[in-house]
Protein backbone atom coordinates (compact mmCIF):
# COMPACT_ATOMS: atom_id res chain seq x y z
CA UNK A 1 0.00 0.00 0.00
CA UNK A 2 1.53 3.38 -1.04
CA UNK A 3 1.99 5.52 2.37
CA UNK A 4 2.25 8.92 3.15
CA UNK A 5 3.40 10.31 5.69
CA UNK A 6 1.62 13.29 7.65
CA UNK A 7 1.71 15.10 11.14
CA UNK A 8 -0.72 14.46 12.64
CA UNK A 9 -1.04 17.60 14.41
CA UNK A 10 -1.21 19.08 11.15
CA UNK A 11 -3.80 17.24 10.21
CA UNK A 12 -5.82 17.82 13.30
CA UNK A 13 -5.15 21.99 13.07
CA UNK A 14 -6.26 21.88 9.10
CA UNK A 15 -9.13 20.06 9.36
CA UNK A 16 -10.55 21.71 12.30
CA UNK A 17 -9.87 24.96 10.43
CA UNK A 18 -10.97 24.45 7.21
CA UNK A 19 -14.33 23.35 9.18
CA UNK A 20 -14.57 27.03 11.18
CA UNK A 21 -14.02 28.81 8.02
CA UNK A 22 -16.40 26.53 5.37
CA UNK A 23 -18.92 24.16 6.97
CA UNK A 24 -19.68 22.46 4.24
CA UNK A 25 -16.90 22.87 1.95
CA UNK A 26 -15.17 19.26 1.36
CA UNK A 27 -11.40 18.91 2.51
CA UNK A 28 -10.36 15.94 -0.19
CA UNK A 29 -8.66 19.09 -2.35
CA UNK A 30 -7.02 20.54 0.79
CA UNK A 31 -6.04 17.17 2.05
CA UNK A 32 -4.51 16.73 -1.59
CA UNK A 33 -2.42 19.70 -1.55
CA UNK A 34 -1.78 19.37 1.83
CA UNK A 35 -0.08 15.89 1.33
CA UNK A 36 1.99 17.14 -1.44
CA UNK A 37 3.78 19.88 0.86
CA UNK A 38 4.47 17.37 3.20
CA UNK A 39 6.04 15.10 1.03
CA UNK A 40 8.87 17.54 0.26
CA UNK A 41 9.57 18.60 4.26
CA UNK A 42 12.77 17.60 6.31
CA UNK A 43 10.74 17.60 9.07
CA UNK A 44 8.45 14.92 8.04
CA UNK A 45 10.26 11.76 10.23
CA UNK A 46 10.03 13.76 13.32
CA UNK A 47 6.53 13.22 13.86
CA UNK A 48 4.24 10.85 14.29
CA UNK A 49 2.63 10.19 11.04
CA UNK A 50 -0.51 8.15 9.20
CA UNK A 51 -0.89 6.56 6.17
CA UNK A 52 -3.05 8.39 3.40
CA UNK A 53 -6.67 5.80 3.85
CA UNK A 54 -6.60 6.23 7.60
CA UNK A 55 -5.87 10.55 7.11
CA UNK A 56 -8.54 10.67 4.48
CA UNK A 57 -10.72 8.76 6.66
CA UNK A 58 -10.00 11.15 9.43
CA UNK A 59 -10.62 14.31 7.84
CA UNK A 60 -13.96 12.93 6.62
CA UNK A 61 -15.00 12.24 9.78
CA UNK A 62 -14.43 16.03 10.61
CA UNK A 63 -15.82 17.63 7.64
CA UNK A 64 -19.64 18.09 6.52
CA UNK A 65 -21.78 18.38 10.06
CA UNK A 66 -19.64 15.36 11.39
CA UNK A 67 -17.68 17.66 13.94
CA UNK A 68 -18.56 16.27 17.64
CA UNK A 69 -15.44 17.90 19.07
CA UNK A 70 -16.40 19.95 22.03
CA UNK A 71 -14.26 23.05 21.39
CA UNK A 72 -15.67 23.56 18.35
CA UNK A 73 -19.49 23.01 19.87
CA UNK A 74 -18.40 25.67 22.11
CA UNK A 75 -17.31 27.85 19.53
CA UNK A 76 -20.71 27.27 17.33
CA UNK A 77 -22.62 27.47 20.89
CA UNK A 78 -21.32 31.22 21.63
CA UNK A 79 -21.08 32.21 18.30
CA UNK A 80 -24.46 31.26 18.32
CA UNK A 81 -25.90 32.98 21.54
CA UNK A 82 -24.12 36.38 20.26
CA UNK A 83 -26.30 36.42 17.17
CA UNK A 84 -29.40 35.94 19.26
CA UNK A 85 -28.48 38.45 21.93
CA UNK A 86 -28.24 41.16 19.64
CA UNK A 87 -31.51 40.54 18.04
CA UNK A 88 -34.10 42.31 20.20
CA UNK A 89 -35.57 40.25 22.87
CA UNK A 90 -37.96 42.51 24.65
CA UNK A 91 -39.92 45.66 24.27
CA UNK A 92 -37.15 47.40 26.27
CA UNK A 93 -35.04 47.32 24.20
CA UNK A 94 -36.82 49.73 21.73
CA UNK A 95 -35.90 53.44 21.23
CA UNK A 96 -38.92 55.21 19.36
CA UNK A 97 -39.73 58.68 18.22
CA UNK A 98 -42.59 61.12 20.43
CA UNK A 99 -44.57 63.12 18.55
CA UNK A 100 -41.72 65.70 18.50
CA UNK A 101 -39.03 63.98 16.87
CA UNK A 102 -37.09 62.97 19.89
CA UNK A 103 -35.79 59.64 21.22
CA UNK A 104 -37.72 57.78 23.60
CA UNK A 105 -36.04 54.59 24.65
CA UNK A 106 -38.48 52.34 25.95
CA UNK A 107 -36.95 50.66 29.05
CA UNK A 108 -37.73 53.39 30.76
CA UNK A 109 -40.81 51.60 30.86
CA UNK A 110 -39.20 48.34 32.89
CA UNK A 111 -41.90 47.50 35.70
CA UNK A 112 -44.97 48.59 34.08
CA UNK A 113 -47.53 46.84 32.07
CA UNK A 114 -48.00 48.31 28.79
CA UNK A 115 -50.74 48.41 26.22
CA UNK A 116 -49.68 49.53 22.75
CA UNK A 117 -52.33 50.49 20.40
CA UNK A 118 -52.04 51.55 16.73
CA UNK A 119 -54.30 54.55 16.75
CA UNK A 120 -56.56 56.88 13.83
CA UNK A 121 -58.80 59.87 14.39
CA UNK A 122 -61.39 59.05 11.84
CA UNK A 123 -62.07 55.73 12.35
CA UNK A 124 -65.30 54.16 12.94
CA UNK A 125 -64.01 52.60 16.21
CA UNK A 126 -62.18 56.18 17.18
CA UNK A 127 -64.87 57.24 19.74
CA UNK A 128 -65.57 54.26 21.52
CA UNK A 129 -61.67 53.07 21.51
CA UNK A 130 -60.14 56.52 22.52
CA UNK A 131 -63.02 57.15 25.12
CA UNK A 132 -62.41 53.32 26.88
CA UNK A 133 -58.82 53.85 26.83
CA UNK A 134 -59.06 57.00 28.75
CA UNK A 135 -61.45 55.23 31.24
CA UNK A 136 -58.94 52.08 31.43
CA UNK A 137 -55.70 54.64 32.11
CA UNK A 138 -57.53 56.80 34.42
CA UNK A 139 -58.20 53.18 36.66
CA UNK A 140 -54.73 51.64 36.45
CA UNK A 141 -52.21 54.59 35.84
CA UNK A 142 -51.14 54.92 39.83
CA UNK A 143 -51.15 50.96 39.98
CA UNK A 144 -48.52 51.04 36.45
CA UNK A 145 -50.44 50.95 33.82
CA UNK A 146 -49.04 52.80 30.42
CA UNK A 147 -50.69 53.42 27.41
CA UNK A 148 -48.69 53.84 24.03
CA UNK A 149 -50.24 55.35 21.06
CA UNK A 150 -49.11 55.05 17.83
CA UNK A 151 -50.53 56.36 15.51
CA UNK A 152 -50.70 55.00 11.93
CA UNK A 153 -52.04 56.51 8.55
CA UNK A 154 -52.45 52.50 6.57
CA UNK A 155 -55.92 51.59 7.21
CA UNK A 156 -58.54 54.03 4.99
CA UNK A 157 -55.81 56.95 5.29
CA UNK A 158 -57.88 57.78 8.26
CA UNK A 159 -55.21 59.08 10.52
CA UNK A 160 -53.88 62.11 7.81
CA UNK A 161 -53.52 64.93 10.17
CA UNK A 162 -49.73 66.25 11.51
CA UNK A 163 -48.68 64.70 15.12
CA UNK A 164 -49.32 68.04 16.30
CA UNK A 165 -53.16 68.12 15.18
CA UNK A 166 -53.08 64.20 16.45
CA UNK A 167 -52.08 64.89 19.48
CA UNK A 168 -54.50 67.83 20.05
CA UNK A 169 -57.65 65.86 19.10
CA UNK A 170 -56.62 62.91 21.57
CA UNK A 171 -56.02 64.94 24.25
CA UNK A 172 -58.97 67.54 23.89
CA UNK A 173 -61.78 65.35 22.67
CA UNK A 174 -61.00 62.34 24.93
CA UNK A 175 -58.43 63.89 27.67
CA UNK A 176 -56.02 61.38 26.84
CA UNK A 177 -53.00 61.57 29.32
CA UNK A 178 -50.92 58.95 28.10
CA UNK A 179 -47.93 59.43 25.42
CA UNK A 180 -49.03 59.66 21.57
CA UNK A 181 -45.82 59.25 19.65
CA UNK A 182 -44.98 59.44 16.13
CA UNK A 183 -46.85 58.26 13.18
CA UNK A 184 -45.43 54.88 12.19
CA UNK A 185 -46.24 52.35 9.61
CA UNK A 186 -47.13 48.85 11.20
CA UNK A 187 -47.31 46.92 8.39
CA UNK A 188 -44.71 46.62 4.92
CA UNK A 189 -41.05 47.46 4.25
CA UNK A 190 -40.73 50.53 6.33
CA UNK A 191 -42.99 49.00 9.27
CA UNK A 192 -41.53 50.41 12.83
CA UNK A 193 -38.94 48.24 14.08
CA UNK A 194 -41.11 47.84 17.40
CA UNK A 195 -43.91 46.50 15.45
CA UNK A 196 -42.08 44.03 13.72
CA UNK A 197 -41.31 42.80 16.84
CA UNK A 198 -44.56 43.18 18.07
CA UNK A 199 -46.02 40.99 15.38
CA UNK A 200 -43.50 38.42 15.63
CA UNK A 201 -44.18 37.83 19.33
CA UNK A 202 -47.64 37.63 18.90
CA UNK A 203 -49.44 36.62 15.43
CA UNK A 204 -53.15 37.59 14.77
CA UNK A 205 -55.74 34.91 13.81
CA UNK A 206 -55.30 35.36 10.01
CA UNK A 207 -51.44 36.08 10.34
CA UNK A 208 -48.85 38.63 11.49
CA UNK A 209 -50.60 42.06 9.65
CA UNK A 210 -52.19 44.27 11.36
CA UNK A 211 -55.98 44.33 10.28
CA UNK A 212 -57.28 47.44 11.38
CA UNK A 213 -56.83 50.42 13.64
CA UNK A 214 -57.05 49.99 16.95
CA UNK A 215 -55.34 46.34 17.44
CA UNK A 216 -53.62 45.98 21.15
CA UNK A 217 -50.88 44.40 22.33
CA UNK A 218 -50.55 43.80 25.90
CA UNK A 219 -47.34 43.36 27.16
CA UNK A 220 -45.92 42.34 30.68
CA UNK A 221 -43.70 44.30 33.76
CA UNK A 222 -40.71 42.68 32.08
CA UNK A 223 -41.15 43.70 28.43
CA UNK A 224 -42.76 40.05 27.09
CA UNK A 225 -45.69 40.55 24.58
CA UNK A 226 -48.28 38.38 26.56
CA UNK A 227 -51.43 39.22 24.29
CA UNK A 228 -53.06 40.42 21.26
CA UNK A 229 -55.98 41.83 20.65
CA UNK A 230 -58.43 42.79 17.13
CA UNK A 231 -59.36 46.04 16.63
CA UNK A 232 -62.90 45.57 17.81
CA UNK A 233 -61.85 44.30 21.04
CA UNK A 234 -62.86 47.20 23.24
CA UNK A 235 -60.27 48.21 25.54
CA UNK A 236 -62.37 47.66 29.18
CA UNK A 237 -62.94 43.89 27.98
CA UNK A 238 -59.43 43.19 28.71
CA UNK A 239 -59.37 45.24 32.10
CA UNK A 240 -59.09 41.42 33.98
CA UNK A 241 -56.25 40.81 31.89
CA UNK A 242 -54.60 44.04 32.78
CA UNK A 243 -55.32 43.50 36.84
CA UNK A 244 -53.77 40.12 35.83
CA UNK A 245 -50.29 41.57 35.22
CA UNK A 246 -50.17 44.43 37.45
CA UNK A 247 -51.31 42.19 40.10
CA UNK A 248 -48.43 39.91 39.36
CA UNK A 249 -44.93 40.56 41.71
Amino acid sequence: MYKVDLPLRTVLMFSFSTRLIRRSFCVSKQFSILSKAHLKSPHISSVPSISQPVAASFLKSWSCQSIKDPAFLNLRSDHTMATQSSAPQLVHDFTVKDARGNDVDLSQYKGKVLLIVNVASQCGLTNSNYTELTKLYEQYKDQGLEILAFPCNQFGSQEPGTNEEIQQFACTRFKAEYPIFDKVDVNGSNAAPLYKFLKSSKGGLFGDSIKWNFSKFLVDKEGHVVDRYAPTTSPLSIEKDVKKLLEKA
